[in-house]
Protein backbone atom coordinates (compact mmCIF):
# COMPACT_ATOMS: atom_id res chain seq x y z
CA UNK A 1 0.00 0.00 0.00
CA UNK A 2 1.78 2.93 -1.35
CA UNK A 3 0.58 6.65 -0.14
CA UNK A 4 -0.41 8.54 -3.07
CA UNK A 5 -1.35 12.18 -1.84
CA UNK A 6 -0.88 13.22 2.04
CA UNK A 7 -1.77 16.34 4.24
CA UNK A 8 -0.40 16.70 7.79
CA UNK A 9 -1.74 19.70 10.46
CA UNK A 10 0.02 20.33 13.47
CA UNK A 11 -2.48 20.00 16.24
CA UNK A 12 -1.31 23.47 18.49
CA UNK A 13 -1.45 23.42 22.50
CA UNK A 14 -4.98 23.26 23.93
CA UNK A 15 -6.37 21.86 21.00
CA UNK A 16 -7.28 18.42 21.67
CA UNK A 17 -8.26 15.96 18.35
CA UNK A 18 -10.30 12.98 18.83
CA UNK A 19 -11.21 10.49 15.48
CA UNK A 20 -13.20 7.98 15.30
CA UNK A 21 -13.42 6.32 11.86
CA UNK A 22 -14.72 9.22 9.86
CA UNK A 23 -15.78 11.65 12.49
CA UNK A 24 -13.31 14.21 13.97
CA UNK A 25 -14.22 15.91 17.36
CA UNK A 26 -11.93 18.80 17.46
CA UNK A 27 -12.34 20.75 21.15
CA UNK A 28 -10.16 23.81 22.17
CA UNK A 29 -10.90 27.14 25.04
CA UNK A 30 -14.03 28.37 22.85
CA UNK A 31 -15.65 25.29 22.50
CA UNK A 32 -16.07 21.75 20.23
CA UNK A 33 -16.69 21.43 16.77
CA UNK A 34 -17.83 17.36 15.28
CA UNK A 35 -17.37 16.99 11.80
CA UNK A 36 -18.46 13.45 9.99
CA UNK A 37 -16.54 13.36 6.62
CA UNK A 38 -18.03 10.89 3.58
CA UNK A 39 -14.37 8.95 2.96
CA UNK A 40 -13.61 6.76 0.15
CA UNK A 41 -12.23 3.14 0.59
CA UNK A 42 -8.30 4.56 -0.52
CA UNK A 43 -8.52 7.74 2.39
CA UNK A 44 -7.84 7.60 6.00
CA UNK A 45 -7.45 10.09 8.73
CA UNK A 46 -4.65 9.45 11.33
CA UNK A 47 -3.48 11.27 14.80
CA UNK A 48 0.29 10.72 14.81
CA UNK A 49 1.82 12.39 18.32
CA UNK A 50 1.04 15.93 17.60
CA UNK A 51 -0.07 15.79 14.27
CA UNK A 52 -2.92 14.42 11.92
CA UNK A 53 -2.32 13.37 8.90
CA UNK A 54 -4.84 12.97 5.70
CA UNK A 55 -4.24 10.31 3.22
CA UNK A 56 -5.33 8.59 0.51
CA UNK A 57 -3.64 5.49 -1.69
CA UNK A 58 -4.98 6.57 -5.09
CA UNK A 59 -3.92 8.59 -7.43
CA UNK A 60 -6.48 9.79 -9.10
CA UNK A 61 -7.37 13.60 -9.17
CA UNK A 62 -10.57 13.42 -7.52
CA UNK A 63 -8.93 11.59 -4.03
CA UNK A 64 -6.10 14.34 -4.08
CA UNK A 65 -8.44 17.23 -4.32
CA UNK A 66 -10.44 15.09 -1.59
CA UNK A 67 -7.54 15.01 0.77
CA UNK A 68 -7.06 19.22 0.87
CA UNK A 69 -10.10 19.77 1.41
CA UNK A 70 -11.03 17.46 4.16
CA UNK A 71 -7.28 18.76 5.59
CA UNK A 72 -8.73 22.12 4.99
CA UNK A 73 -12.23 21.24 7.02
CA UNK A 74 -9.57 20.22 9.60
CA UNK A 75 -7.60 23.07 9.97
CA UNK A 76 -10.66 25.56 10.27
CA UNK A 77 -11.67 23.77 12.63
CA UNK A 78 -8.76 23.65 15.02
CA UNK A 79 -8.47 27.42 14.00
CA UNK A 80 -12.59 27.84 14.74
CA UNK A 81 -11.94 26.54 18.78
CA UNK A 82 -8.74 28.34 19.14
CA UNK A 83 -9.64 32.08 17.45
CA UNK A 84 -13.43 32.04 16.11
CA UNK A 85 -14.46 33.60 13.04
CA UNK A 86 -16.02 37.07 13.02
CA UNK A 87 -17.82 38.59 9.94
CA UNK A 88 -18.95 42.08 9.90
CA UNK A 89 -21.59 43.45 7.41
CA UNK A 90 -22.84 47.09 6.92
CA UNK A 91 -26.30 48.24 6.53
CA UNK A 92 -26.70 50.77 3.70
CA UNK A 93 -29.80 52.63 3.30
CA UNK A 94 -30.23 56.06 1.61
CA UNK A 95 -34.30 56.67 1.92
CA UNK A 96 -36.19 54.07 4.09
CA UNK A 97 -33.81 53.39 7.12
CA UNK A 98 -34.29 50.26 7.84
CA UNK A 99 -34.51 48.29 11.17
CA UNK A 100 -32.42 45.21 12.18
CA UNK A 101 -33.38 43.16 15.19
CA UNK A 102 -32.26 39.64 16.08
CA UNK A 103 -35.27 37.09 17.98
CA UNK A 104 -34.47 33.79 18.63
CA UNK A 105 -33.03 32.05 15.57
CA UNK A 106 -33.88 34.37 13.16
CA UNK A 107 -32.96 38.20 12.10
CA UNK A 108 -35.29 40.49 11.55
CA UNK A 109 -35.02 43.00 8.84
CA UNK A 110 -37.80 46.18 8.68
CA UNK A 111 -38.45 49.27 6.32
CA UNK A 112 -36.30 47.61 3.72
CA UNK A 113 -36.86 49.69 0.76
CA UNK A 114 -40.50 50.78 2.68
CA UNK A 115 -41.95 47.72 2.50
CA UNK A 116 -44.48 46.74 5.01
CA UNK A 117 -43.57 43.24 5.38
CA UNK A 118 -40.46 42.78 7.35
CA UNK A 119 -37.70 40.17 5.69
CA UNK A 120 -36.02 37.41 7.57
CA UNK A 121 -32.87 35.47 7.77
CA UNK A 122 -31.91 32.59 9.20
CA UNK A 123 -29.35 32.24 11.99
CA UNK A 124 -27.32 28.62 11.72
CA UNK A 125 -25.97 26.93 14.82
CA UNK A 126 -24.61 28.23 17.50
CA UNK A 127 -23.77 31.92 16.11
CA UNK A 128 -23.76 35.41 17.96
CA UNK A 129 -25.81 37.56 16.01
CA UNK A 130 -25.08 41.21 17.17
CA UNK A 131 -26.23 44.53 16.40
CA UNK A 132 -24.42 47.75 16.46
CA UNK A 133 -25.78 51.05 14.94
CA UNK A 134 -25.27 49.92 11.45
CA UNK A 135 -23.20 47.18 11.34
CA UNK A 136 -23.89 43.52 12.40
CA UNK A 137 -21.34 41.20 13.94
CA UNK A 138 -21.67 37.67 13.32
CA UNK A 139 -19.16 35.72 15.51
CA UNK A 140 -19.02 31.68 16.13
CA UNK A 141 -16.72 28.69 16.17
CA UNK A 142 -17.52 26.96 12.89
CA UNK A 143 -16.99 28.71 9.88
CA UNK A 144 -19.40 26.91 7.97
CA UNK A 145 -22.30 28.28 10.44
CA UNK A 146 -20.81 31.42 10.47
CA UNK A 147 -20.83 32.54 6.51
CA UNK A 148 -23.83 30.49 5.99
CA UNK A 149 -25.52 32.67 8.51
CA UNK A 150 -23.72 36.16 7.48
CA UNK A 151 -24.91 34.93 3.78
CA UNK A 152 -28.12 34.79 4.79
CA UNK A 153 -28.51 37.73 5.90
CA UNK A 154 -27.14 39.44 3.24
CA UNK A 155 -29.22 37.58 0.77
CA UNK A 156 -32.43 38.74 2.81
CA UNK A 157 -32.10 41.83 1.16
CA UNK A 158 -31.24 41.44 -2.23
CA UNK A 159 -33.15 43.51 -4.69
CA UNK A 160 -34.97 42.12 -7.58
CA UNK A 161 -36.34 43.99 -10.43
CA UNK A 162 -34.65 47.26 -9.77
CA UNK A 163 -31.26 48.88 -10.81
CA UNK A 164 -28.78 47.57 -8.52
CA UNK A 165 -26.55 51.31 -9.91
CA UNK A 166 -29.49 53.00 -8.57
CA UNK A 167 -30.61 51.32 -5.70
CA UNK A 168 -27.67 50.45 -3.67
CA UNK A 169 -29.55 49.82 -0.34
CA UNK A 170 -29.26 46.58 1.43
CA UNK A 171 -26.55 44.45 3.97
CA UNK A 172 -23.71 43.40 2.57
CA UNK A 173 -20.65 41.67 3.91
CA UNK A 174 -17.60 43.76 4.35
CA UNK A 175 -14.67 41.83 6.49
CA UNK A 176 -14.41 38.35 7.30
CA UNK A 177 -11.90 36.79 9.98
CA UNK A 178 -10.84 35.65 13.01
Amino acid sequence: MVLMASREILIPEGVNVEINGNVIKVSGEKGQIEKKFDLPKDMKIEKLDKKIVVSSTSERRKSLAMVGTIAAHIRNAIQGVTKGFVYRLKICFSHFPITVKVEGDKVVIQNFLGERKPRYAKIFGKVQVKVEGSEIIVSGIDIDEVSQTAGSIERATRIVGYDRRRFQDGIFIVSKGE
